[in-house]
């Protein structure tokens, strides 16, 4: 067994802790950090870089002090609606600001997991309460969380479990279940999923809440997976989650959602899924063995990802401290993250969005350009007034220089330093027209739609 996945990383002459490194952290496991975060995680080393990551103390300076309290109102508030666009603008607002963005990002990997979209289920609060499950139990036993989703009114919905019922059997949820949130494509036969959907008759919702219709129930005898009993969803659930391919399922998710495009192979993905099986499925400590890495930290890892629309926005912004003294508008960021592909809350299909190279269309790549010009033009926040670039530069590298504030800009949303000629055509496509603040905007609009700035 290819062990490489769990050996813990360590600097050396030829994989210092640089930089790079540990603004690759921040990208990966969130949605980016400050100049004076990536310093402080520079000085104390990985492992205690990673430990922050882990505890939740990314607190960024400039943030409400009342982030918890604010978060939970206007997740209230947007709960109540029937304006989806207000639930998406609160995850950004928590994206944003939050203490704890590993959190958030696995939120996210579990919203593509058990992918469920408002265009059908067509109940915020439910959506909301979704989501909140998400974040409760993201990173702990993955048995707790799946047990949850299958009394989730959202999922429920979604896949047309209240249409399944004894003798109507209807088997969307239960090939789902099989197929893309336990076992994968392979594992099993559809008379498995012709028995595991009897097993599931009897789930409901009313009036936004779970139910269960012990008359619409089949109590009759099932075999599911070569077991046989009077099955119910929760015995279908303890079959499933002791099989073990639900734990080759999750290497792949966690390697998917924190490595780069091919980084980690068979060998490394079925030794984190040895890892699972033998912690009782614990995401969070499988997370941790992840960032703690060699592979995380190794060279074929970094800026292999390409980075998704919710984390190039969020990330720039956040990079880049355009969110103090006044934060941008999480309405206007949540139209943004659409125009790139991926409106929360509507995923495209059961399988999630496709991600990858997927993120950059045509389409895609236009609107990241356009959004670039949007930040450095101030058209993120209510007042319109641009970002002072030149400001973030004089506080954190003591100087107002346009090259310098250039260079900080490049070190900040990509991990690395500018080169001199790439820095030149920049400078020239920007132009001499206007104050020096204007020029320097434009200069980093430009860089941030550069293809390099696109991966993470």
């Amino acid at each position: 067994m290819n062990t490489f996945l769990l050996t813990p990383y360590r600097p050396t002459d030829a994989e210092p802790w640089n930089l790079e490194r540990a603004w690759t952290l921040r990208r990966r496991a969130g949605f980016a950090a400050t100049w004076a975060e990536l310093e402080r995680d520079l000085a104390d080393g990985p492992e205690k870089a990673v430990d922050r990551v882990l505890d939740g103390s990314c607190r960024l300076a400039g943030v409400p002090s009342d982030f918890a309290r604010t978060a939970e109102l206007l997740g209230d508030a947007a709960a109540g609606s029937s304006d989806a666009r207000r639930l998406q603008a609160w995850w950004l607002f928590r994206c944003l600001f939050t203490h704890d963005p590993l959190q958030e990002r696995l939120t996210l990997a579990w919203h593509d997991h058990f992918a469920t979209s408002q265009v059908k289920v067509d109940d915020v609060g439910a959506m909301h309460r979704q989501n909140e499950t998400f974040r409760k139990l993201g990173r702990g036993p993955f048995g707790d969380l799946l047990r949850a989703l299958l009394h989730d009114p959202a999922l429920l919905a979604w896949l047309d479990a209240p249409s399944n019922r004894k003798e109507k059997p209807n088997e969307n949820l239960a090939r789902e279940l099989m197929e893309l949130f336990t076992l994968g494509v392979g594992r099993y036969s559809e008379n498995d999923v012709k028995e595991a959907a009897r097993a599931l008759t009897g789930l409901g919702v009313t009036q936004g809440r779970f139910v269960m219709r012990a008359d619409r129930h089949d109590d009759g005898v099932k075999t599911v997976l070569g077991k046989t009993g009077n099955l119910d969803p929760d015995a279908l659930a303890n079959l499933l989650l002791a099989q073990p391919a639900v734990a080759d399922r999750l290497a792949w998710r966690l390697c998917n959602t924190f490595l780069g495009e091919n980084v980690a192979d068979a060998p490394a993905q079925a030794a984190l899924a040895e890892q699972l099986r033998g912690d009782g499925l614990h995401v969070g400590r499988a997370v941790e063995t992840i960032l703690r890495s060699r592979i995380f930290f190794g060279p074929r890892n970094l800026h292999s990802r390409i980075c998704d629309p919710v984390g190039f926005v969020v990330g720039s912004i956040r990079a880049l401290e355009c969110f103090a003294p006044r934060p941008p508008s999480t309405l206007l960021l949540a139209e943004w993250t659409e125009r790139l592909g991926q409106p929360l809350f509507f995923p495209p299909n059961v399988g999630g969005w496709p991600g990858g190279r997927g993120w950059l269309s045509g389409r895609g790549v236009v609107a990241r350009a356009n959004f670039a010009a949007a930040l450095a033009e101030g058209r993120l926040h209510a007042d319109g007034k641009p970002p002072d670039f030149a400001s973030l530069a004089e506080r954190t590298v003591k100087t107002r220089e346009p090259d310098a504030a250039l260079k900080l800009v490049s070190e900040v949303l990509s991990g690395r330093v500018l080169d001199p000629s790439s820095a030149d055509a920049i400078q020239r496509s920007a132009g001499d027209a206007g104050p020096a603040n204007d020029r320097l905007n434009r200069a980093v609009a430009l860089l941030l739609a550069r293809p390099e700035s696109q991966l993470v």
